[in-house]
């Protein structure tokens, strides 16, 4: 891991685990391995736009005497992880008290909106 996506995850980790302070300890340990992974994924996910924007969606991949066009393998991975990144954003949000979870940004509208 380079050291500016571990610098990311750990702020990521940092502002989550922020978000689960005032939660009981029961879960805020359920919570402890799911922030971890979806700190890693969000700056993952980062990455893999990063990749697509530079090199676009579709990639040529050669055949022998002739290629064919398939889809990007960064795009594949990003639309996987940002289905599971999902995911786990809705677990960690069914964790919180449900007034809280109203107040809670989890920064993924601005990852999207991000270039």
């Amino acid at each position: 891991m380079t050291k500016e996506k571990d610098q990311e995850v750990k702020r990521e980790i940092a502002r989550l685990t922020n978000l689960y302070k005032d939660v009981d300890r029961v879960k805020r340990l359920t919570a402890k391995n799911l922030i971890e992974e979806a700190a890693f994924m969000k700056a993952t996910l980062k990455e893999l736009k990063e990749a697509i924007d530079e090199h676009g969606p579709i990639d040529e991949m050669p055949q022998g005497d002739y290629s064919i066009l398939r889809e990007h393998p960064a795009l594949k991975s990003y639309n996987t992880m940002v289905q599971r990144y999902s995911g786990i954003i809705k677990q960690l949000m069914d964790l919180l008290p449900k007034d809280q979870q109203k107040e809670v940004d989890d920064g993924f509208d601005d990852f999207l909106n991000e270039k």
